[in-house]
C-alpha cells in the first residue's frame, strides 16, 4: 500500500505577523486616504457612464447615417460635434415639432401623459410621430386609436404621407390596419366605440398605446382596459400611455379629474397602486395645447378669428382650452366663489336633516342640510361611496352624525319597492339599522319640480345679492358633479339622467323638503306673509 504524497508545507505552522498598533495619526491617515479612494471611484464610475452614454449617443447618430434609424432627440444633435451638425443638416427633416408644448410632449418621460385643451395645437401629429421613437427595435408594438372608423381613416392618412418617409421600406397593410417596419417593430391603427369593441384588444401586448381625442368617451372604462395591455418584453423598450382631446366632450369632467385637477399643467405627479409586493406609482402629466402654439395655423388669423367668433362657451373650450366650461349646463346659476363656503361650527339651534340618493352599482350619496332663521339651506356634509349595501350604508351614515340631532332623513322613494325579492326591503333594511328615513316625493313631474325649486335656492336675490344655498367645500362630490350636469335632450326641463346625477338627486330631495315660499315684501307685523296693512275682517276675533 502506498501513502499519498503530501504537501510541501504539511505538518509545518504557517508563519504569523506581528503588528504594532495604528496611532490616532496613522489612523486618520487612513481614512483620509480610504475616502479619497471612494471619491476616485465614484469620479471613475461616472465617467465611465458619460463614456458609454456618449458611445450610444454617436452610435445612434451612425444608425441615423446608416439609414437604421430616422428618430433622433434634438439634445444629441447638440452634444454632437460641429462636422456631424452639419452632416445632420444636410438631410432632409421629415417632421420638427414645434417649440412648446409639442416638444414637451415628445419629451415627456412620464407613463401617462394627456395633451390637450384648445384646437389647433398640433395633438394629432405629435401622436403620430410619437410611437416612432422605438420602431427600429424588433419587439416594439404600437396602437392608436379613435372611437370611430371614419375619424381613425384621417389619421391613417396622415400616417402614409409620414411613416414611409420617417422608415423606408415600411409597408402599410391594409386588412390589418397596421404599419410594418424593416425591424419587425408595428403600429397598429384601432377604433373602439364601446367596450364591445375593445375586447379586441384583449390578450394583447402593446408598448406604447395611444388615443386620440381621449374626452369623447364618456366614462374612463375604455382608458383604463386599454392600460391593462401595456407591457414589455425587452427592457430597453419602456411603456408608454399618451392621450390628447378637447374639453367640452362628454367625458371632459373623468379626464379633467385624472390629469389636469391633480397637479399643476406641465407638473408631473404620481399615483400610488397597491401591489402584493407593496405600493407601486405611476407617473403622469397634462400638457396643456393653445392655438398660438402651432405657427403654421397662426401665419394668419382665419382660424384664430373662426374659433374666437363662437358662442362664449364654445369660444373658451375651443380656444382658450378652458375645462371649467361646460356647454348646456342645468345649472348655469352655479357660481363656486358665491355658493361655496368654508366650514363653520353651526349653531346648535338651526334645525338640521338629511336627505340621500341610494345605489350600489352606481354611487350612493348622503348629504347633510342645515336651514337658519332666513331659510337659507346650508349643505354640511357628505357622504360618497359605491359598491357597500343598505346596512353597512346606514351605518355610516349612523357614524358620520354621532352627536348630532337630526330631525328627518328624506330617501329615494324607490327604495321601499320590492322588485320580487322576500325580505325587507333596502329602506327596511336601513332603518332596522336604526336609520331612519321618509320617502322623497315621487309624483308626476316631481323631478323637474325639484330642479325648479333648485333653480329658485341657487338664484341670487335682487336686493341682497345671495342666495339661499349654500355648500361647504368639504363636499367635493357635490361641487364636482352639480355645474357639469348637462340638460337632458329629450325633456329639457330636466337633468340628463345617465350623468353623474346622485348627489343632484338627494340635494333635490333636501330641496323639496323644505321649499321656498314666496313672501310679500310688506312684512312681518303679524308675523311671515302678513303685511303691515292687514285688517282683520271681524275685530272681535280678529280674523
Amino acid at each position: 500500500m502506498v501513502d499519498e504524497p503530501k504537501p510541501k508545507n504539511a505538518g509545518r505552522r504557517r508563519r504569523t505577523s506581528v503588528y504594532a498598533p495604528l496611532t490616532i495619526k496613522e489612523k486618520k491617515a487612513r481614512k483620509s486616504a480610504q475616502d479619497m479612494l471612494r471619491e476616485k471611484k465614484k469620479e471613475l464610475e461616472k465617467a465611465q457612464k458619460n463614456f458609454w452614454a456618449t458611445k450610444n449617443k454617436l452610435k445612434e447618430i451612425d444608425q441615423v447615417f446608416d439609414g437604421k434609424k430616422q428618430i433622433i432627440e434634438e439634445d444629441k444633435i447638440e452634444e454632437a460635434s460641429p462636422n456631424i451638425k452639419a452632416a445632420l443638416k444636410d438631410k432632409e427633416v421629415i417632421f420638427e415639432p414645434n417649440t412648446g408644448p409639442q416638444t414637451e410632449f415628445l419629451a415627456s418621460s412620464e407613463r401617462e401623459v394627456f395633451y390637450g385643451g384648445a384646437r389647433g395645437g398640433g395633438k394629432s401629429y405629435a401622436m403620430l410621430v410619437d410611437p416612432l421613437r422605438y420602431c427600429h427595435k424588433q419587439k416594439h408594438r404600437a396602437l392608436l386609436i379613435r372611437r370611430t372608423m371614419p375619424e381613425l381613416r384621417d389619421l391613417i392618412n396622415h400616417s402614409q404621407q409620414l411613416y414611409s418617409k420617417a422608415y423606408p421600406g415600411a409597408k402599410w397593410r391594409e386588412q390589418e390596419k397596421e404599419w410594418k417596419f424593416p425591424s419587425g417593430a408595428r403600429i397598429e391603427f384601432g377604433y373602439a366605440e364601446n367596450l364591445t369593441d375593445v375586447l379586441r384588444y384583449q390578450g394583447q401586448s402593446y408598448t406604447w398605446i395611444g388615443i386620440d381625442e381621449l374626452p369623447q368617451y364618456p366614462t374612463e372604462d375604455i382608458y383604463n382596459f386599454l392600460r391593462s395591455s401595456l407591457r414589455s418584453v425587452d427592457p430597453e423598450i419602456p411603456v408608454y400611455m399618451r392621450a390628447t382631446g378637447n374639453p367640452g366632450n362628454v367625458g371632459s369632467q373623468w379626464v379633467k379629474e385624472m390629469f389636469v385637477d391633480p397637479a399643476p399643467a406641465n407638473t408631473k405627479f404620481e399615483i400610488e397602486i397597491k401591489t402584493p409586493v407593496g405600493i407601486k406609482k405611476i407617473t403622469r402629466r397634462y400638457i396643456p395645447a393653445k392655438l398660438q402654439d402651432n405657427p403654421y395655423l397662426m401665419q394668419t388669423d382665419d382660424y384664430y378669428a373662426m374659433l374666437a367668433s363662437l358662442p362664449e362657451v364654445q369660444r373658451k373650450q375651443f380656444l382658450e382650452g378652458n375645462w371649467e366650461a361646460f356647454e348646456d349646463s342645468s345649472f348655469p346659476e352655479f357660481n363656486k366663489q358665491l355658493h361655496v363656503v368654508k366650514p363653520f361650527d353651526i349653531p346648535r339651534n338651526w334645525l338640521r336633516f338629511r336627505a340621500a340618493d341610494w345605489g350600489y352599482s352606481s354611487p350612493a350619496c348622503c348629504l347633510w342640510f342645515a336651514i337658519d332663521f332666513d331659510n337659507n339651506l346650508f349643505i354640511y356634509r357628505e357622504l360618497y361611496t359605491q359598491k357597500i349595501t343598505a346596512d353597512i350604508f346606514a351605518r355610516k351614515v349612523l357614524e358620520a352624525e354621532q352627536g348630532e340631532h337630526i330631525r328627518y332623513g328624506v330617501l329615494d322613494s324607490s327604495t321601499w319597492a320590492r322588485r320580487g325579492d322576500i325580505g325587507p326591503s333596502i329602506a327596511e333594511t336601513m332603518i332596522q339599522e336604526g336609520c331612519r328615513w321618509r320617502p322623497s316625493d315621487r309624483s308626476p313631474r316631481s323631478r323637474v319640480a325639484g330642479k325648479l325649486e333648485l333653480h329658485k335656492r341657487l338664484r341670487p336675490d335682487e336686493e341682497t345679492g345671495y342666495p339661499s344655498l349654500f355648500i361647504f367645500d368639504n363636499c367635493i362630490n357635490l361641487i364636482r358633479t352639480l355645474p357639469m350636469l348637462p340638460v337632458d335632450k329629450n325633456n329639457p326641463e330636466d337633468v340628463d339622467t345617465h350623468a353623474e346625477d346622485h348627489a343632484y338627486d338627494a340635494l333635490r330631495y333636501g330641496c323639496m323638503s323644505r321649499p321656498i315660499h314666496p313672501v310679500s315684501k310688506k312684512f312681518q307685523d303679524f308675523g311671515v306673509g302678513q303685511t303691515r296693512d292687514f285688517k282683520p275682517a271681524d275685530k272681535v276675533f280678529g280674523y
